[in-house]
């Protein structure tokens, strides 16, 4: 008899809940005696009336079927259940039963469907198994207005399927009527269609130190950065304690410095690019000149070599002028200046690139180097481009050594043709054919272990400059400013 009365008291409670949801969903519940008499009464073998189940169709009682089913249809308001059945085979569906006022869901067989109505799609949700239910009905040529809402999505998706441009591997959709914007990292086009060309590189297929499926990428890479790390070639002007000569005086001491040391050749390079650069944003007094090369020579060294020397070693170079924490924190200040940008396309890669088309040859190479760091002590060559000036300075040697003509190899692997080197060219014509100015750098490569390269190329210079139109009285070569 307990468990009775808790059972009606459940059942009182259910009733409570669904007329206060019913309430709010607008539909009024009626009370009858049968009803009444149900719940009043207190002989428990008394049969339960019973009643006819009825379809639910209160919206908050509805569940949404998951995404990308088949049955992801919602029907109208007003249709029956027996029209919204799932697939053949009989699927069954959740139906609501109201038994003495008791809401509950029983599962009922769905009867197949021989067609659907163009009306009950119309309330669709989004996902994959309405779009293949809209396109299989399209396909199977059902007339009405869902069909031509169906060609025209597909139209659209169509026309952003063409829109579509694949770059490596990467989708990316663009606007149809734009055309997808390209990007080149060169200054100019490259030269390797100009004449044919045998492919070197072929020949280091099966070394993997020379990366020869990604050499040509990386020298494009490196041509891209030549512009963004090039020094103003007229900051002299803004500098009201400073000279070129001065600047030239401050380079020499650096080769030597260098020298010293025993550092790779693109430490030296480097520190140079970053004495220019970082004159060209700042102001310098002629006191703390020496301070800034000696900071690029120190970034450099740990930017390029495996074993830098250490800051004492620097401070003691300089004759003691600066202490270790006025260099470091010039160090700070100068890679501030610079926003940490080293990525400089030394002209050292270019002239071991260019030395292949050579055969590698060590003579010819040799007086290149020499020929190349002619550009770091003239501030003329400033306004030319790295990989320039390793084509000029390679031009230059061969001519020399009598090494033969710039033939197509050379083109490619320079990127340079004989017309466009000129210019350098004659430019490193005049600095040899005049007189020695910087003794450190002079000394450096007269010694037997580069071959005596200055000796040699200013002998060269003295006798062939006239008749590469380099006339050196005429020409000026002002340091003062």
């Amino acid at each position: 008899m307990q468990a009775r009365r808790a059972t009606r008291q459940r059942s009182s409670s259910n009733i409570d809940n669904n007329d206060e949801n019913r309430g709010a969903a607008g539909v009024s519940t009626r009370l009858t005696r049968a009803k009444a008499a149900a719940l009043t009464s207190s002989d428990p073998a008394a049969p339960l009336p019973t009643k006819t189940a009825t379809t639910s169709a209160l919206p908050g009682n509805r569940k949404r079927s998951a995404l990308g089913d088949v049955s992801n249809v919602v029907k109208a308001d007003g249709v029956e259940d027996k029209k919204v059945g799932g697939k053949k085979g009989g699927k069954p569906t959740l139906s609501t039963k109201t038994v003495n006022g008791v809401t509950k869901q029983t599962r009922a067989k769905a009867q197949p469907i021989k067609s659907v109505a163009p009306e009950e799609t119309k309330r669709t949700n989004s996902g994959s198994g309405v779009l293949a239910a809209r396109r299989k009905k399209a396909a199977t040529g059902v007339p009405g207005a869902g069909s031509t809402k169906v060609k025209k999505e597909e139209d659209k998706e169509r026309e952003v399927e063409s829109a579509k441009v694949t770059i490596s591997s990467v989708e990316i959709e663009v606007p149809s009527k734009s055309e997808p914007e390209v990007i080149r990292v060169s200054k100019k086009p490259r030269v390797e269609e100009r004449l044919a060309h045998n492919d070197l590189d072929e020949e280091d297929r099966d070394d993997p130190l020379m990366v020869s499926e990604y050499v040509n990428e990386i020298f494009e890479y490196l041509r891209g950065l030549e512009t963004s790390t090039m020094p103003n070639p007229d900051y002299m002007a803004n500098q009201e304690h400073l000279q070129w000569k001065m600047r030239g005086i401050l380079v020499d001491w650096l080769i030597e410095v260098h020298t010293r040391f025993r550092l790779l050749p693109e430490t030296l390079f480097l520190a140079v690019n970053i004495v220019d650069r970082f004159l060209s944003a700042k102001i310098v007094e002629l006191d703390k000149l020496q301070l800034v090369g000696v900071t690029a020579m120190f970034i450099a060294a740990k930017y390029e070599e495996v074993f830098s020397p250490g800051v004492q070693y620097f401070r003691s170079v300089a004759d003691d002028g600066f202490t270790e924490e006025e260099i470091l924190q010039a160090e700070r200040y100068v890679l501030t200046t610079l926003n940490y940008n080293l990525s400089y396309p030394n002209p050292m890669n270019f002239l071991r690139r260019i030395s292949k088309a050579d055969q590698y040859d060590y003579e010819t190479r040799t007086v290149a180097k020499y020929l190349l760091e002619i550009s770091l002590l003239d501030h003329r060559f400033m306004g030319y481009a790295p990989s320039h000036v390793a084509a000029a300075a390679m031009y230059l040697s061969r001519m020399m050594l009598e090494r033969g003509p710039w033939d197509a190899d050379l083109v490619h692997y320079s990127d340079y043709t004989e017309e466009e080197v000129l210019p350098v060219f004659r430019l490193m014509i005049d600095y040899l054919a005049r007189p020695v100015k910087h003794e450190a750098f002079f000394k450096k490569y007269a010694s037997k272990k580069f071959m005596k390269a200055s000796i040699h190329a200013r002998q060269w210079a003295k006798r062939n400059a006239s008749a590469h139109g380099v006339n050196i009285e005429s020409t000026t070569h002002d340091d003062s400013r």
